[in-house]
C-alpha cells in the first residue's frame, strides 16, 4: 500500500517561524536593515579574527550583542496574525536586539570600574547581567524552545538557591546571586567563555567558509558530481544520497541542512529508480546525519573538541576522516542490498552529466578545500586558514563562468552570518551550563556516578553514555547535547579506556620502568610478576592492589603524554558520535522529518528507517574505545578500518536478512558472528583473517545463488 503523507503540529509550528522570518528578511524597510547588519556583523567578526587586538571578553560580548540583534530581528518573540499586532511585536523585537547590544558596550565601557571596586556590582551592573542572561535565555528560546532556558535556569537556581537542600553528593552549599551573575556574564566565564569564544572563532569562520562556497556554487558542483554515478549502475541514486551528503556535510556541518539540499535530488532519483519511499527517505536523512562526522567542520563538533581535549584541529579531522568514511560505506552497504532486493534499476538520465564534463566545469571548486588542508598542514591556525580559504573561494570563482562579483560576496556574507546565528546563540547559552558544570564540579561527581553504576565497565558506561544523549537529544541540538555529555562523562570513558590500554602493558609484561617504581611502593611482594607476560585476571588483580590515590599517577607513568591526549580524544569522539543519534532516533529526529516531507512518508515510521540505517553510530563509537581506529598507528587504523568495514556489511547482511539474495534462517543468523569476529578487538589478526574469509565464502556463494536465481525470470 503507498504510504501517505501526514502532517504533525511540530513541524507546521517550525514552518510558520520560518514563515515570519521570511515576511521580514523580505520586508521593505526591515529587509535591507537586516542585510546591512549581518554584512557588517562578518566583517567585524573577520577582523576578530585576523588583525583585532581587542581582548576575548570584550570580543565575545560583541559577538553576542550583534548576533542577539539578528536573532531579535530575524525572529520574532511571538506569531500574530494582526498587523497592528506584527508591529508591535517588531518593536519588541527591535528593543530586545539594542537591550542586547547595550550589554556587550555596557561590559566594555565599565569591566574596570568593577574590578576597581572589587567586584562589587553596581546598580548598572545588577541591570546588565541579569538582562544579558534574560535576553539570551529568550534568544534561545526562539532558536531551538523551550529545553535549554529551562535547563539554563534550573542550573543556575540549583547553584544559587536549591543545591544546598540537595543531600547526598549533589549537595551544594551555594554561591550569591551576585557572584553566580558575575561569572554568568561580567566575569567572561558563562555566556562570554570558552564556548563562545569557540563560536566566534572557529565556528564562524568555517560557517562563513561554507557559504562562500555555496555561493560559488560548489553546492550544485557536490550535487552533480554525485549525479554521475545515478546512471551508471543499480542502486545508483541512492549512492548518490550518501555520497553528495558526505561532501556537503564537509561543507556545511549541519544534518538538516544536507537533508533539505541534497535530498530534493537524490529521493526523487531513488524512488524512480525503484526504491521504496520511505527507505529513500531514510537512506538521505541517516547520509545526512554522517555530514556532522565528516572533516573539516563537523557540526562545530571538531572545535569544541580540539578546545576541550587540548589537541590540536588537524589531528583531530585527521582522525576522524576514516571514521566518518566507515560509517558512509555502512549506509551504502544498506543501499546495495536495498537495490537487489527492491531490483532496483539502472536510470537512464540524459540530463545526467559525464564525469568528464562535471570536472571539466567544475574542478577549480575543489581548490579551496585544497587550500584549507594546504594551510592546516603548513602550520596557519584554523581561523587564518579559513580565512585564507575564503579568499581562495573567490579566486577560484573566477575560473568558473560565473565569477563572484561584489552583489555575490556582499550576499555570502549575508548567509554566513544568518546561517551561523542559531549556533552562536545555542553556543553562547550552553555556556551557562558548562559553567554550573565547572563552578560545582558535578563533572566529576556524574563520572563518578556513572563508573560506579556501570561497575567499572566500559561498554556498560557507553551505553548509560548512548541512553543519556538520546534523552538530552529529544530537547537539545546535537552540537549543545555533546557539550553537555562530554562535560558530565567524559572524564569516566577517558579514564576507562586509559586504564585498558594500561592493562594491556601490564599483560603483555612490557610496563615502563618508571611505571614499576609505584608497585614498588604499594605492592613490592609483586614485583616479579611485572617482569612476564599475564593473563587478564592476574593483571586485573595487580591493578587492584594500587590505590586511588596512586592511579593517575601510574597511567602518567605508564602512558606517554600521545597516548593519554588520543585516549581523551577517543572518549570525546564516542560522546560525539553518540550525540549525533537524535537526528535520526524517534520519536524526536528532525533530520528524519525533514526527509519524510520531502519524500511525503509517515515521518516516525521514517525515522525507525532512519534508525534502523544509522547503526554505525553506534558500532563505529565502540571501535574508538576498544581498537586503535584513532588512537594507533596509522597501519593499525587502516588495519581496524579493512576488517570492521567488512564487519559491519556481514551485520548488515544479519539485519536485512539478505546478501546477494535472500538469505535461509540459520546463514542469516550465521552473518552475526561472523561480524563481530572481525569486530572484536581480540588482537589477533588471525581471527580477523578468519571471519574475512567466511565471510567471502558467503558473500561468492550469495552471488552464485542470485545468478541461478535470475536465470528462469530470464528464459
Amino acid at each position: 500500500m503507498a504510504e501517505q503523507p501526514t502532517s504533525e503540529p511540530h513541524i507546521e509550528v517550525r514552518d510558520e517561524s520560518a514563515s515570519d522570518a521570511s515576511e521580514r528578511l523580505n520586508h521593505r524597510l526591515l529587509g535591507p536593515v537586516i542585510f546591512g547588519l549581518a554584512i557588517v556583523t562578518s566583517l567585524i567578526h573577520l577582523y576578530f579574527n585576523t588583525v583585532s587586538t581587542l581582548s576575548e571578553l570584550w570580543t565575545s560580548a560583541l559577538h553576542f550583542g550583534l548576533f542577539g540583534l539578528i536573532c531579535a530581528l530575524t525572529t520574532p518573540m511571538l506569531r500574530v496574525r494582526s498587523v497592528a499586532g506584527q508591529r508591535a511585536v517588531l518593536g519588541v523585537d527591535v528593543f530586545l536586539g539594542l537591550a542586547a547590544l547595550a550589554c556587550a558596550v555596557y561590559l566594555m565601557l565599565f569591566e574596570n570600574a568593577l574590578y576597581d571596586r572589587g567586584v562589587n556590582f553596581s546598580t548598572g551592573d545588577w541591570i546588565a547581567s541579569i538582562a544579558a542572561v534574560l535576553l539570551i535565555l529568550e534568544f534561545a528560546r526562539r532558536s531551538v524552545g523551550w529545553f535549554i532556558p529551562v535547563l539554563c535556569i534550573l542550573a543556575l537556581s540549583y547553584v544559587a538557591w536549591w543545591g544546598q537542600y540537595v543531600d547526598g553528593i549533589f549537595n551544594f552549599p551555594g554561591l550569591t546571586w551576585e557572584t553566580v551573575l558575575f561569572r554568568s556574564y561580567m566575569g567572561g566565564q558563562g555566556m562570554l567563555g570558552s564556548i563562545a569564544r569557540i563560536s566566534w572563532t572557529y565556528v564562524f569562520m568555517f560557517i562563513l567558509f561554507g557559504a562562500f562556497l555555496v555561493k560559488s556554487g560548489a553546492g550544485d558542483f557536490i550535487i552533480e558530481l554525485a549525479r554521475c554515478a545515478a546512471g551508471r549502475f543499480v542502486g545508483g541514486p541512492g549512492f548518490v544520497a550518501v555520497f553528495s551528503s558526505g561532501l556537503m556535510g564537509s561543507v556545511s556541518g549541519s544534518s538538516v541542512a544536507n537533508t533539505v539540499s541534497t535530498g530534493v535530488i537524490t529521493i526523487p532519483l531513488m524512488r524512480k529508480a525503484g526504491f521504496p519511499a520511505r527507505f529513500a527517505a531514510g537512506v538521505e536523512a541517516a547520509a545526512s546525519t554522517g555530514g556532522q562526522l565528516m572533516p573539516p567542520v563537523m557540526g562545530a563538533g571538531a572545535f569544541i573538541m580540539a578546545s576541550y581535549t587540548q589537541v590540536s584541529y588537524l589531528t583531530i579531522i585527521s582522525v576522524a576522516a576514516l571514521p566518518a568514511l566507515l560509517y558512509f560505506l555502512s549506509v551504502a552497504m544498506f543501499v546495495r542490498i536495498e537495490a537487489k532486493r527492491s531490483h532496483a534499476v539502472k536510470l537512464e538520465d540524459d540530463e545526467a552529466p559525464t564525469l568528464t564534463d562535471v570536472l571539466k566545469d567544475g574542478w577549480h571548486f575543489l581548490l579551496p578545500l585544497v587550500v584549507l588542508v594546504a594551510a592546516l598542514v603548513y602550520g596557519f591556525t584554523p581561523t587564518y586558514a579559513a580565512g585564507i580559504a575564503i579568499l581562495s573561494v573567490i579566486v577560484a570563482s573566477w575560473l568558473s563562468k560565473h565569477p563572484m562579483g561584489p552583489k555575490d560576496i556582499l550576499e555570502a556574507l549575508v548567509m554566513g552570518a544568518r546561517n551561523i546565528t542559531t549556533t552562536a546563540i545555542l553556543l553562547i547559552t550552553v555556556g551557562l551550563i558548562v559553567m554550573v558544570v565547572s563552578t560545582t564540579g558535578i563533572g566529576n561527581t556524574f563520572s563518578i556516578m556513572i563508573t560506579d553504576w556501570a561497575g567499572g565497565s566500559l561498554l556498560i558506561t557507553i551505553v548509560l553514555v548512548a541512553l543519556a544523549s538520546l534523552i538530552l537529544g529529544m530537547g537539545l541540538p546535537v552540537t549543545a547535547a555533546y557539550i553537555v555529555l562530554a562535560t558530565l562523562s567524559a572524564p569516566a570513558i577517558y579514564n576507562l579506556i586509559a586504564q585498558s590500554q594500561l592493562l594491556d602493558l601490564v599483560m603483555s609484561g612490557n610496563l615502563p620502568e618508571q611505571a614499576k617504581s609505584i608497585f614498588m611502593l604499594v605492592a613490592p611482594d609483586k614485583m616479579d610478576l611485572l617482569s612476564a607476560p599475564m593473563d587478564q585476571a592476574t593483571a586485573q588483580q595487580l591493578l587492584a592492589s594500587v590505590p586511588d590515590t596512586f592511579s593517575s599517577q601510574l597511567l602518567e607513568q605508564a602512558l606517554s603524554p600521545a597516548t593519554l591526549s588520543m585516549a581523551l580524544v577517543a572518549a570525546h569522539m564516542v560522546i560525539f558520535w553518540l550525540s549525533q543519534d537524535s537526528n535520526v532516533t524517534p520519536p524526536v529526529c528532525l533530520t528524519a522529518f525533514a526527509a519524510a516531507a520531502i519524500a511525503g512518508t509517515p515521518q516516525m515510521r521514517t525515522g525507525f528507517t532512519a534508525w534502523k540505517l544509522a547503526k554505525g553510530l553506534y558500532i563505529v563509537p565502540l571501535l574508538f574505545a576498544y581498537s586503535p581506529l584513532i588512537t594507533g598507528d596509522f597501519d593499525q587504523m587502516l588495519q581496524v578500518f579493512c576488517f570492521a568495514l567488512f564487519g559491519i556489511y556481514a551485520i548488515v547482511a544479519g539485519l536485512e536478512g539478505y546478501l546477494e539474495h535472500p538469505l535461509n534462517p540459520l546463514v542469516r543468523l550465521l552473518m552475526f558472528p561472523i561480524g563481530v569476529l572481525m569486530l572484536w578487538p581480540h588482537g589477533q589478526i588471525a581471527l580477523d583473517v578468519t571471519g574475512l574469509v567466511i565471510f567471502i565464502i558467503a558473500f561468492v556463494w550469495s552471488s552464485r545463488q542470485s545468478r541461478r536465481m535470475s536465470m528462469p525470470a530470464t528464459a
